[in-house]
């Protein structure tokens, strides 16, 4: 393994959990004894487990960065072929930069108790989000019907495994938006739930983030 890749693993990780410890400690909950309505745990248990949930993606996407990295080199295998991306990941890119963007909204429509916004926000984040995947699956085929494809190609089979696994956990994301616009249609008043839409705001900012590297790591290969 070359001492290069590892670096790049390395800065991958750094980056990431400067992301994390800005964001999950910038505003330390004060009640913490009180529970959320997303689950049994109290707030600081959700919150450790987000984290930790956070490092094993991490860690799962630098093996995987290490692995593609390591593959593609020719010292290892002369079997690999540069393709050419489907252009609409820049769309697809953008789309999801929108969701990140009205999650956030959300989360400041939660913290000034403007419950129209935060509706409105939640079903914008969501609608995008379903749009990213809908963006990938286009990639997808748009990469299958191209001059570029070859199934034999490492190159190929690389792109459709980092695009899977990203909209994989995205897609469990999506589970947790569910739940949380499910409670939050069903008030008029923003009581609970607070923790929930934290939680999903800071995940889309994560996944934002990881789709820039995948996404740069791919444009730069």
């Amino acid at each position: 393994m070359h001492m290069s890749t590892l670096l790049i693993a390395l800065l991958t990780a750094v980056i990431i959990g400067v992301f994390l410890v800005r964001h999950l400690t910038a505003k330390p909950w004060l009640t913490v004894s009180q529970p959320d309505d997303i689950g049994p745990l109290q707030i600081p248990a959700l919150k450790v487990g987000l984290w930790a949930f956070f490092a094993c993606i991490t860690s799962l996407f630098a093996l995987f960065i290490t692995a593609y990295l390591m593959r593609m080199d020719p010292n290892h295998a002369s079997d690999w072929y540069t393709i050419s991306k489907p252009g609409i990941l820049w769309l697809n890119t953008g789309v999801l930069v929108i969701s990140s963007l009205a999650m956030q909204w959300a989360r400041n429509a939660e913290k000034s108790e403007n419950i129209g916004g935060l509706k409105t926000a939640l079903a914008v984040g969501g609608l995008f989000a379903l749009a990213f995947l809908g963006g990938q699956l286009i990639a997808w085929q748009q990469l299958k019907n191209s001059s570029y494809f070859d199934i034999a190609n490492p190159a190929v089979g690389f792109f459709y495994l980092l695009t899977a696994v990203h909209g994989l956990h995205l897609i469990g994301g999506m589970y947790v938006w569910g739940k949380t616009c499910f409670r939050t249609w069903r008030r008029t008043t923003i009581e609970k739930g607070r923790l929930s839409i934290e939680l999903c705001t800071v995940y889309w900012h994560y996944l934002l983030l990881v789709w820039f590297i995948l996404f740069g790591l791919l444009l730069s290969t």
